[in-house]
């Protein structure tokens, strides 16, 4: 069972809990791995945070905000806990984001000095995004970083390594433990301040929620400049003494379901998109010792609960909830209380209240409390705006059912209103998922003279009628307005490099469709 929840567990700084995890799980235990098979004990992933950390404190002062542009791997979790060694604070860069963004969160964050590899530079072929960058940041390649390390700094390492209390910078766990940005699925992302108590405590709700076993593996494919892949794939397995096996692009759909089974993965982070491709392509035994999947960041398919029980046997598939601002872990479903269709219940220490919003009669605005909760949104000026009496606003709407479990209705944006009524875009999407779940379907509003707004689907199904949908609709007895009024037929539907749908780019692919007909 898992155990009582405490409280006051997540009162600390990282490193310390980093620490606090070394001397409960020992020192020598096997916690990061790579696809380069070269696994970290505690013990390795300490003396490296502190021979790295202490050549980065070299080019930097205390307290700087010091960007991190690498993918999932072990050397960007290393990177991660040097910069707290030396009371330096990371910033997580999305180096799919573009260069507008990038430059939007260097400047929102302050940032002077980007940390990155020249082998990710070189391989995920970010030549012009560095060129670009580096006339107004300082780069430092983490390669040269470690050529330049010296016997002092091995000896330093590994005397820091030994008596890590006495070398790591002193920290509370109200100081800031992370920047990141938000998805920007629908529109520019915000820079989110997390405190190092706010992480520290998602990974103890998290453990309280869900019984995790030490002995087994988390695979985190998902990219650590993502809360999930950061807080779910490194902090959680590191600080609750699983090995966290970093991979680093959940796109290797043919790589990644050989690695999880010769890795022994127990538990895997994905996308519900990327969960259907991993057992599309999957041989059989590949995924078949999994103990259960995790998914967040979008709605989980029948199809893909379907598909992965008829292929691998009775593998869970825990559909979540979350949001940056949370650190991220809302609400999870649980390997003995898996309730299709929801985002499960909510994870120890949460409030929430559930407000009214006009027009819309299926559930309500959800508002959460907790001490995961963001210390705040940062502007571009630099200037902390916190949560109000700490409750953040989701803008997601729910339904809380007698059980708590709690069901995603769709964001209050994502409501068009067509004819004087409310309609979720989420649900539009649900129904052309009913007629062809093969495909990846997005469903945005546009005006329309005549009824106020109209939907549009942008699907990748290319031979998409909406005679289809229409039938579907009276078959299951939803009514006629859901339907689309015009569908747009893709190669390919455009995704965030978090695996969510890009609406952004898909309001602007509907636009100029519309445009040029």
């Amino acid at each position: 069972m898992p155990r009582a929840y405490d409280p006051l567990a997540g009162d600390r700084a990282i490193f310390d809990a980093l620490i606090d995890a070394r001397d409960k799980y020992g020192a020598k235990k096997p916690i990061l791995e790579d696809q380069e098979r070269n696994p970290l004990s505690y013990t390795d992933l300490i003396r490296a945070a502190f021979a790295l950390g202490r050549k980065i404190a070299g080019m930097t002062e205390k307290g700087e905000r010091v960007a991190v542009l690498l993918p999932s791997s072990v050397g960007g979790v290393v990177t991660f806990f040097a910069l707290h060694a030396f009371g330096r604070v990371p910033v997580m860069l999305n180096f799919t984001a573009g260069i507008r963004n990038l430059r939007v969160a260097c400047k929102t964050a302050g940032v002077k000095r980007i940390l990155t590899a020249h082998r990710f530079v070189d391989q995920g072929k970010l030549e012009d995004l560095i060129d670009a960058l580096d006339n107004e940041y300082q780069v430092t390649y983490l390669e040269d970083v470690r050529e330049s390390l010296n016997v002092a700094d091995k000896a330093f390492a590994a005397l820091a390594g030994a008596f890590p209390r006495l070398f790591r910078a002193h920290a509370r766990h109200e100081d800031p433990g992370v920047i990141l940005f938000t998805s920007g699925s629908f529109g520019a992302p915000r820079g989110v301040v997390l405190s190092q108590g706010n992480l520290i405590a998602n990974v103890v709700q998290i453990s309280t929620h869900i019984e995790l076993d030490p002995a087994w593996v988390m695979f985190n494919p998902l990219p650590t400049f993502h809360c999930f892949g950061l807080t779910g794939g490194a902090l959680l397995p590191i600080l609750t003494g699983m090995k966290a096996f970093q991979y680093p692009s959940p796109l290797h759909v043919k790589q990644i379901p050989s690695l999880i089974r010769d890795s022994g993965a127990a538990i895997l982070l994905a996308t519900d998109t990327f969960v259907n491709q991993y057992a599309r392509s999957a041989d059989p035994g590949e995924l078949s010792g999994l103990k259960f999947v995790v998914c967040g960041a979008e709605r989980v398919n029948t199809e893909t609960h379907n598909l992965v029980t008829t292929r691998f046997g009775d593998i869970p598939l825990l559909e979540g909830y979350g949001a940056t601002e949370a650190a991220p872990v809302i609400a999870v479903n649980r390997p003995d209380r898996n309730k299709r269709g929801t985002v499960g219940d909510l994870v120890p220490g949460m409030e929430i209240r559930i407000e009214p919003v006009p027009g819309i009669t299926d559930g309500g605005q959800l508002f959460v409390r907790g001490p995961n909760i963001m210390s705040g949104y940062l502007d571009e000026g630099g200037v902390l705006t916190p949560p109000v009496d700490g409750w953040h606003d989701t803008g997601d709407i729910v339904t809380l059912d007698e059980e708590g479990f709690i069901t995603i209705k769709g964001r209050v944006k994502r409501f068009a209103k067509i004819a004087g009524e409310m309609v979720s875009l989420a649900a539009v999407e649900a129904l052309a998922a009913g007629v062809w779940p093969g495909a990846r379907h997005a469903v945005i509003a546009m005006p329309d003279a005549r009824k106020g707004e109209k939907l549009v689907l942008v699907t990748d199904r290319l031979d998409a009628q909406v005679g289809a949908l229409s039938a579907h609709a009276r078959e299951i007895g939803v009514p006629e307005l859901i339907v689309p009024a015009r569908i747009v037929r893709v190669p390919e539907v455009p995704l965030l490099g978090t695996g969510k749908t890009d609406y952004v780019a898909i309001q602007r692919m509907a636009e100029s469709e519309a445009r040029a007909a």
